[in-house]
């Protein structure tokens, strides 16, 4: 029966550990934030791949805790608006930071 007890708070133990180390930080994504931001990554490269107007190879696209930053090189301050509107419109983007240049 003792040796029960250890092994349920050994057990207990791991598991707090466990979860502890999936949660969030102010710098570090938890788990699950990490696969949502990987989907809305995703889902803004689609929508700018779709936009005829813009070139998708000249703009990277980074999202963590659903803030998506956009940069590279562009051809006009248009392309620029026109990535910063369709990156918004992406459902799950809390907001969009621009970082992206004119050629």
């Amino acid at each position: 029966m003792k040796q029960m007890k250890h092994f349920s708070a050994f057990f207990s133990t791991i598991l707090l550990f466990f979860f502890m180390g999936c949660a969030s930080t102010p710098q570090q994504e938890g788990t699950g934030e990490y696969f949502d931001d990987s989907i809305i990554t995703t889902k803004v490269k689609a929508a700018i791949f779709d936009e005829p107007s813009l070139k998708s190879s000249e703009i990277n696209i980074e999202t963590f805790k659903g803030v998506v930053q956009l940069s590279g090189f562009v051809n006009s301050r248009d392309s620029i608006n026109k990535a910063v509107e369709v990156a918004g419109k992406v459902g799950g983007v809390k907001s969009v930071n621009n970082d992206m240049r004119v050629k």
